[in-house]
């Protein structure tokens, strides 16, 4: 898939050589949007895509403002302040953009169950060799 973008160079503030259309704003603002053909969107994602790894364009993902899943082929592309913006399907209506995907693999679990652990994974014993120590 060599093209003008496969130099392994990330293209955020290289205008894409796309047409574009005016994606507009529930308050009446419209940025620029790519029309990215089918065929190019992988790469367009590999080049813009900011965190490794690069999702498959089948993956799905979440967006965590607008609350909902999509296919990650369905990512749309703006041009704002001078730079390419990867976005959720969902940016009019949400704002998401590429920080705020998550997929099944992003989730951390925050719970503790005590259940878990045995005393013997944290070491509690007090050390002699504490004495050098600040505090």
């Amino acid at each position: 898939m060599e093209n003008e973008f496969s130099s392994g160079e990330r293209q955020l503030d290289e205008k894409l050589p796309y047409p574009t259309r005016p994606m507009f704003f529930p308050n009446g603002t419209s940025v620029e949007e790519f029309i990215i053909p089918e065929e190019d969107r992988e790469i367009v994602l590999e080049q813009l895509y900011p965190f490794s790894p690069i999702p498959k364009l089948t993956d799905i993902v979440h967006d965590i403002h607008a609350d909902k899943d999509f296919v990650v082929r369905e990512f749309r592309v703006t041009w704002e302040h001078g730079m390419n913006y990867l976005v959720s399907p969902y940016y009019p209506e949400s704002g998401g953009t590429v920080i705020d995907w998550m997929d099944e693999n992003s989730w951390v679990d925050d719970e503790f169950d005590e259940d878990d652990f045995d005393d013997e994974d944290f070491d509690l014993t007090d050390s002699s060799d504490d004495d050098d120590l600040p505090f």
